[in-house]
């Protein structure tokens, strides 16, 4: 049997194949709050850990004694997540700095989007992906008390030949996972912690003292774990950053907050060892936030994919158009995946195929209130698409080998279904 492992009850939707969750801690760290960040480069420090009286024995993940390099590829609606099952997918197919850096508004460096970058990706080296049949639909809209571990298992239904265990659970509400050199399970929360789980799923206090931190990822080859968290939590003139538990801030300024959802959130780092981060927009749809309906105008960061040097946080757009990139995930042909939480207004939530330096559709979309884009401003559609505000939230890219071949490559969305 096949064993997925399940944590604080994820559930996942598979696109382009079928499968699901995973899931599933030690050190202990206590962080100081996020001091604001200023107009100019600062010294000051977000989360800077400092181990407590109870805590276990490391302070920090160890650095691995061998660094393992960065992957190698081939070229080829709102919402913290949560648990949920009730969304249906609708569609088809597919170091250290040595200062601080603030966010600056230069320009992408990425391609401009051609006939040739806008293809469909090229088929990973395993076989292609079929479908390995349908998953049996929920009976019941009834949730299992948080410590009926059997009841949770139960109620996930999964392809056949898999298996789902309960491995663990955190307090609060989980916003992004990744495992560290060590082997441990790093989970985050929105009330400000960061968690380290083990196989046998004993949690412990990583990191505290963060501002709903919504995404984190550790750097290829370092014990550096990067964290994207908000400094100022206001709908209006918010603002988020990137930072390096132990170390502090590393970019500051980045937009946030509207809805007190959209923010800088998941980070990955590519074939070509650069971080990457989605950053949600500052409205529903490009309005300005006073009722006048009037079009805002675009921060030069917003809505938008952002390439970072995780030494220095010299920041650059990759691409735009994405309303709440919420998680991003690299492909095994070296393409970026993200999922993007739609308006309010109802449309189908969506999974992009990013392609560098194009527009991705935010903020011009068809409704009686929306904007069209300018003349000769290409935008780009959706590869997938889910129901109306099934919210898709997290992301990863199975390559592993664990699963049937078909499996590999495949991505793999959990939908958070707000309203």
């Amino acid at each position: 049997m096949k064993k997925f492992l399940l944590i604080a009850i994820l559930f996942l939707a598979a696109c382009g194949g079928s499968a699901d969750p995973t899931a599933v801690p030690q050190p202990t760290e206590e962080i100081a709050a996020a001091p604001e960040i200023t107009a100019e480069p600062t010294d000051t420090a977000v989360p800077q850990a400092a181990p407590t009286e109870a805590s276990a024995v490391n302070t920090l993940v160890p650095e691995p004694a061998t660094a393992t390099a960065p992957p190698t590829a081939a070229s080829d609606t709102d919402a913290e997540p949560a648990a949920t099952e009730d969304a249906e997918e609708t569609a088809v197919p597919e170091t250290e700095p040595t200062e601080t850096a603030v966010a600056t508004t230069e320009a992408a460096t990425a391609p401009e989007p051609t006939s040739e970058t806008t293809a469909e990706p090229t088929t990973a080296s395993q076989p292609p992906a079929v479908d390995p049949g349908e998953v049996p639909p929920v009976i019941s809209n009834e949730y299992p008390d948080n410590n009926d571990k059997s009841g949770w298992e139960n109620r996930i239904n999964v392809p056949a030949g898999f298996d789902v265990t309960y491995l663990g659970r955190v307090e609060g509400h989980p916003t992004s996972m990744d495992f560290g050199p060590d082997g441990l399970l790093y989970i985050s929360n929105q009330e400000g912690s960061i968690f380290t789980m083990d196989s046998s799923g004993n949690v412990s206090t990583f990191a505290s003292g963060y501002n709903t931190p919504t995404g984190i990822a550790f750097r290829p080859g370092t014990g550096q774990l990067y964290v994207a968290d908000r400094l100022k939590n206001e709908n209006v003139g918010g603002e988020s950053q990137i930072s390096i538990v132990g170390q502090g801030q590393l970019i500051g300024g980045l937009p946030c907050c509207y809805t007190f959802l959209h923010a800088a959130n998941g980070i990955a780092f590519g074939p070509d060892g650069m971080g990457y981060v989605g950053v949600g927009a500052r409205a529903d749809h490009g309005e300005i936030l006073d009722g006048s309906g009037r079009q805002d105008e675009l921060h030069p960061l917003e809505a938008s994919i952002l390439r970072f040097n995780p030494d220095t946080g010299e920041v650059s757009v990759y691409a735009r158009g994405l309303r709440n990139p919420y998680d991003i995930a690299w492909d095994a042909n070296g393409t970026l995946w993200a999922t993007d939480n739609a308006p309010d207004y109802g449309p189908p939530e969506e999974v992009h195929r990013i392609v560098p330096g194009a527009e991705h559709g935010y903020p011009w979309y068809d409704c009686d209130t929306c904007f069209s884009p300018p003349p000769g401003v290409e935008v780009l559609p959706p590869t997938y698409t889910f129901v109306p505000h099934s919210s898709p939230t997290g992301i990863t890219v199975y390559k592993a080998s664990q699963f049937p071949s078909n499996y590999y490559n495949n991505k793999f969305v959990a939908l958070w279904s707000a309203f």
